[in-house]
């Protein structure tokens, strides 16, 4: 392996990134805030641009390289371009980019994604997660006559007006709170937010003659806020309680699809949800998304139901779908993420330690959590309770030794993430762990309201 690939020992200092700033000054110029999406002008100090990826590592404008456990925000589930991903990319650029109607390809994945989602009977494309899930509840809808819909707190699930409720903001009431402003108001009518893992709320509502609920939406494992796996039980109770309502039990396995497990959370927990939304791991970078599930659901596209995308069922993406199942197929891949995940779980335990800094660590298959000022995180409260200005904070100190971080404690882990990757990644946030104790920086103890 090259010296290049090897990369820089894990205590080196990058001191600033003037290409980036200067990237940045000039977006800012012609894009709305700098960025492509709003996210990305959160990220400390500043936004990074970067030239190039390879396998488990970035390389900025600057000719910095980084350890990235961002991974295009979950996308790059088989590492950045990957030589089979790229060839079956490449192959299909010669036969054409789309050709508004049917090709082969379509068929092909969607079978593959019948044979390993748990419950996938048919399979609709889309593009993005945001549009897989405002079909889902579209279907929801007009399969079951009824016209509102469960989420829970800190569940994420795309950024319109319908979905995006009691997000990061939640009222102390527990009464749902619009996340954008320009939102829609009228759009909390038609939602009930319920506690994760409270399952005598969701009984109690959809127990009501008068609740009007169409479907559950749920991420079987919380990701977007703290990595929350679901208590004991928990997706089973919603699961008889949608049976007994008529609800559709959607699963919004955005993140955990083809992450947790070949056949998502579904087939981690062993719960069957009606319906599935799919995207991030699904094209191995390129922009996709599916909803799969029971046939009479998914089969009122034809009896009604509108579903419409110039791009839907795009096949360079799905080539790239078709390389990155191709590369999740073998029986070693899911064990090998899940050790190399607990590997870094472990050494950044021990990490903290060493300081003496308070912090939770845990994860969910190759999907980690890093939570400062807190002993452990069981509810959404507590993980928005942490200490996330010196997360911040940390996210710049470990940037400088070479490894790339999101904002907000999540950690994704690629295919391509290594053993050695890990002791470098421990020994840099180590260092700047240091760093930050030397300059007396130590998070805030949480207070839960």
């Amino acid at each position: 392996m090259s010296a290049e690939h090897l990369g820089e020992p894990a205590t080196r200092t990058i001191a600033a990134w003037p290409g980036s700033q200067a990237a940045w000054r000039r977006a800012r110029a012609s894009l709305a805030g700098g960025v492509s999406t709003g996210l990305r002008a959160s990220m400390p100090p500043h936004p990074l641009f970067f030239d190039r990826g390879a396998g488990s590592r970035l390389w900025d404008v600057d000719g910095n390289s980084y350890l990235d456990y961002v991974l295009g925000w979950g996308p790059i589930i088989v590492g950045h371009s990957h030589p089979a991903v790229v060839t079956a990319v490449g192959e299909q650029l010669h036969r054409g980019q789309t050709f508004g109607s049917g090709h082969a390809l379509e068929y092909e994945v969607a079978e593959r994604l019948c044979a390993r989602v748990p419950g996938a009977q048919r399979v609709l494309w889309s593009n993005t997660g945001s549009e897989a899930v405002q079909v889902a509840l579209r279907l929801a809808r007009a399969h079951t006559g009824r016209h509102r819909f469960v989420k829970f707190e800190g569940h994420y699930h795309g950024w319109t007006d319908q979905v995006l409720v009691s997000y990061r903001n939640l009222a102390e009431d527990g009464r749902p709170a619009l996340g954008s402003a320009g939102q829609h108001p009228g759009v909390l009518a038609d939602v009930s937010v319920l506690p994760f893992n409270d399952s005598a709320a969701v009984a109690e509502l959809l127990a009501r003659p008068d609740s009007d609920i169409a479907a559950v939406l749920v991420e079987p494992v919380l990701c977007n806020t703290g990595v929350l796996p679901p208590a004991p039980g928990f997706l089973e109770d919603l699961r008889a309680l949608c049976d007994r309502t008529g609800t559709v039990l959607v699963f919004d396995e955005v993140i955990t699809g083809l992450r947790m497990a070949s056949g998502g959370a579904a087939e981690r927990y062993g719960v069957t949800p009606d319906l599935t939304v799919l995207a991030k791991a699904l094209a191995g970078g390129f922009s996709l998304s599916a909803v799969t599930g029971r046939a009479d659901i998914v089969q009122q596209v034809t009896s009604g139901v509108v579903h419409a995308g110039t791009y839907n069922g795009n096949p360079i993406a799905l080539a790239a779908a078709a390389a990155t199942l191709d590369l999740l197929g073998g029986p070693e891949v899911y064990p090998r993420l899940e050790a190399v995940t607990a590997q870094l779980a472990e050494g950044l335990r021990a990490a903290f330690a060493r300081h003496g800094v308070t912090a939770a660590v845990h994860h969910v298959g190759p999907v980690l959590q890093v939570s400062p000022g807190v002993t452990e995180v069981r509810t959404v409260r507590e993980v928005l309770a942490a200490d996330w200005a010196f997360y911040n904070e940390l996210v710049v100190q470990a940037l400088r030794r070479g490894v790339f971080l999101l904002p907000g404690g999540r950690w994704y882990l690629s295919t391509e993430h290594s053993a050695a990757d890990v002791t470098q990644t421990v020994a840099a946030l180590d260092d700047a762990l240091d760093a930050l104790s030397r300059a007396g920086a130590v998070p805030v103890p949480a207070t839960v309201v």
